[in-house]
């Protein structure tokens, strides 16, 4: 299938399942079109700050077919995108200077991040999830042609790195979206903040987002309501938002990320190229990690 074809499928598909900020925006004022009263009015600012973050990131392109009632709704663009950094990254506690890579997708969910430390006993690691699934990687594509690397699965990691993909400032927003009018909005200390739940896998997590005054997203943190999963407590601060892509796109990412998990610092990061030009990027799951979570899976059923 030619590229030109499968970048509209994805594009179509993005709109169709996330952005419905355009669609919302044309329908206020019709009659039955909308909730009446204190709702509408909440459902009208939870639009309008939602795509003013998604306009601030430029993850938004606006059709010119059609005008008025008839136009379509914005896509949403970010369906894939590679981040290049180095800082900072702490193992059990420990600091360590690293390259950070991380490769990401949204449809559907998953994320690889490749970390080479500087100096430590486990220098290179690269971990990936997808959906429902979790496995670490000797070399990139392990696991999938016989005797090409090794991939060890690691379900149990499954919710914290799926997490990492929906804390970034895109997935706050598609998420935030996707929560409809479970998505609240308010004001702390001058600051709008977005508080919402996540859902599928990450049920039961509740994200709240702070926007700085120019609508980019400064602060996320996120909570669980089961004490016992720690590791899903996150801190996230963004700052210094600029187009980092070495072909510029218009999309803005932050340059300065600074995470804590569970209270204690995770990563320290200094952004130095972005690729947001909807690059390739492919997760397969390879047949022994769906082994290992159908296996996990069955155990867990028969102990219910």
């Amino acid at each position: 299938m030619p590229k030109k074809t499968i970048l509209r499928i994805f594009m179509i598909a993005a709109a169709a399942a996330l952005i419905c900020v355009g669609a919302r925006a044309q329908n206020e004022g019709k009659p039955g079109a909308e909730p009446k009263g204190a709702a509408a009015g909440e459902m009208t600012d939870r639009a309008k700050i939602l795509r003013a973050a998604a306009d601030a990131m430029g993850m938004l392109r606006w059709s010119d077919i059609g005008a008025g009632a008839t136009r379509l709704p914005a896509i949403d663009v970010i369906t894939t995108m590679e981040i290049f950094a180095s800082g900072t990254v702490y193992n059990n506690g420990q600091p360590a200077m690293a390259e950070y890579h991380a490769a990401l997708a949204y449809i559907p969910p998953a994320m690889r991040v490749e970390i080479t430390r500087k100096g430590a006993a486990d220098a290179h690691t690269i971990q990936t999830v997808r959906e429902n699934y979790a496995w670490n990687e000797s070399e990139i594509g392990a696991g999938l042609v016989p005797g090409k690397g090794t991939a060890t699965p690691a379900m149990p990691a499954a919710k914290a790195r799926l997490l990492q993909l929906w804390i970034l400032p895109y997935g706050v927003v598609k998420a935030a979206i996707a929560a409809g009018d479970k998505t609240k909005v308010s004001t702390a200390n001058g600051s709008t903040v977005i508080t919402f739940p996540l859902s599928g896998a990450l049920a039961g997590i509740t994200v709240t987002a702070t926007l700085d005054s120019k609508n980019f997203i400064a602060k996320v943190e996120t909570r669980s309501d089961n004490p016992a999963q720690a590791n899903l407590a996150t801190e996230t601060e963004y700052s210094d938002y600029a187009d980092h892509g070495e072909i510029l796109t218009d999309v803005k990412s932050p340059g300065h990320i600074v995470e804590k998990q569970a209270g204690k610092p995770l990563l320290d990061l200094q952004v130095k190229m972005v690729n947001a030009n909807d690059p390739y990027l492919v997760f397969p799951v390879p047949q022994n990690v769906k082994s290992a979570a159908a296996s996990t899976s069955a155990s867990a059923t028969g102990r219910n």
